[in-house]
């Protein structure tokens, strides 16, 4: 019966309350009973246009934002979800880790469809949802603890605004 409840839960969760489909390459990792994975509920976008990237690090600063193919080569943990910006509704994204424990995420709406972070185009995200300035994150803003089964998080998208940093978009 618990067991049971909680799956009803687990379920709810990761449709969102409007009924969004779990999205990328990951997404059966987080149907219930699944995991250890991050699901990420998406908010705040300014618009809908280019893609959602969902990058999983290491949690030390010394590997947080490491370009991939070094902290690959090295063995450490390193993954990327990307999906198109869905037209409508709240985006919940969906990436695996390999095992319980500490890490770091970071979410960028790149919409300019370049590989490369817009400073003055594209949205970026943590788990932490602190407001962003315009030096370089901290890996304390992206920490995300993940245990055996599915974590959720939601992570609203800051754009810059001017010369006081990155923020929410405001209505």
């Amino acid at each position: 019966m618990i067991r049971a409840c909680v799956a009803l839960v687990a379920v709810a969760v990761l449709t969102g309350s409007a009924g969004a489909q779990v999205l990328g390459s990951d997404a059966a990792a987080c149907r219930p009973g699944e995991g250890p994975a991050i699901a990420v509920e998406v908010t705040g976008l300014k618009d809908r246009t280019g893609e959602l990237k969902l990058e999983l690090y290491p949690g030390e600063e010394a590997d947080f934002l490491t370009d991939d193919r070094v902290l690959i080569a090295a063995g450490k943990t390193f993954r990327r979800v990307v999906v198109p910006t869905p037209a409508k509704g709240a985006p919940m994204l969906c990436i695996r880790v390999p095992r319980p424990g500490r890490y770091a995420l970071l979410l960028t709406h790149n919409r300019d469809g370049k590989n490369k972070f817009g400073f003055w185009t594209d949205g970026a995200g943590f788990a932490s949802n602190v407001k962003l300035g315009r030096a370089r994150p901290k890996v304390e803003q992206a920490l995300v603890e993940v245990g055996a089964s599915v974590t959720t998080v939601r992570i609203t998208v800051q754009y810059l605004r001017g010369l006081g940093g990155f923020g929410p978009v405001t209505p």
